[in-house]
């Protein structure tokens, strides 16, 4: 391959099948770009200056995944306000200068949600329940609260500002919105679902699951049996893959 073309990549562990390097190499073929799309596949962040940033000298940027979102935020130069705000970065534009590079990080996360959740969106939808807290749901918690819809975050274990699965009989009916940010479900765990107390779901209940990979999850079909409206996440990673292309661009 030439030297002459641009790097970007993807940064996490493990990476399996990567939705992200398959989008950008076929982006890149049909516009007859000059670049690479690479999967660095580190277990562990110190890794990271000598694997990366050392071995790839034409990289202009990368996609940031588990578990890195928020790890890699102090190896970073700058970041977006989105991103401060939000505390977790999924893209960083690689800025050549002289004496190395300047690293800068944003949340494209955010982007991708807001844009596929709004269409969906009527005017019972004021409260959501969010299921989990890493940096997938940090983003989703922006975008809720800039959509004017407030978030309950929602784990395992209570504690100050998040909910336990144990007390969601109290919500269902107050929280029409349903966002599922953790992996379960995720291939190849598919009989894995969230907790919730399914049975009171309703059709005025709009469940969403970032997972994508089955485009059903159990989550999502269990929702839809009760005749809510449900949403998978595939296109949320489209559209946030289009906004990190347009970072690296500006």
């Amino acid at each position: 391959m030439p030297t002459d073309i641009a790097t970007y990549g993807l940064l996490g562990y493990p990476l399996g099948h990567s939705f992200s390097r398959a989008f950008f190499t076929e982006k890149f073929a049909r516009e007859g770009i000059a670049a690479e799309y690479l999967n660095f596949e580190l277990p562990g962040i110190e890794q990271f200056d000598a694997e990366v940033l050392a071995r790839h000298p034409r990289l202009r940027g990368f996609n940031v995944t588990i578990p890195y979102k928020q790890a890699i935020i102090p190896r970073l130069d700058s970041l977006t306000p989105e991103a401060t705000a939000i505390g977790a970065v999924n893209v960083v534009r690689v800025e050549p200068t002289e004496g190395g590079q300047r690293l800068v990080g944003t949340n494209s996360d955010w982007i991708g949600f807001t844009e596929s959740l709004r269409p969906l969106l009527r005017a019972e939808d004021r409260e959501a329940l969010v299921l989990g807290t890493g940096g997938a749901s940090r983003a989703v918690v922006y975008s809720l609260e800039r959509l004017g819809i407030r978030p309950h975050l929602v784990s395992r274990q209570a504690r100050q500002g998040v909910l336990d699965y144990t007390v969601l009989p109290q919500w269902m009916e107050r929280c029409r919105l349903i966002v599922n940010c953790t992996p379960l479900g995720m291939f190849p765990h598919v009989d894995d679902c969230p907790p919730i107390p399914y049975e009171q779901i309703t059709p005025t209940h709009l469940l969403y699951d970032l997972v994508y990979n089955p485009a059903e999850t159990r989550f999502l079909q269990m929702g839809a049996e009760r005749g809510a409206r449900t949403k998978n996440g595939a296109e949320m990673l489209e559209r946030q893959a289009l906004a990190a292309w347009a970072f690296w661009q500006e």
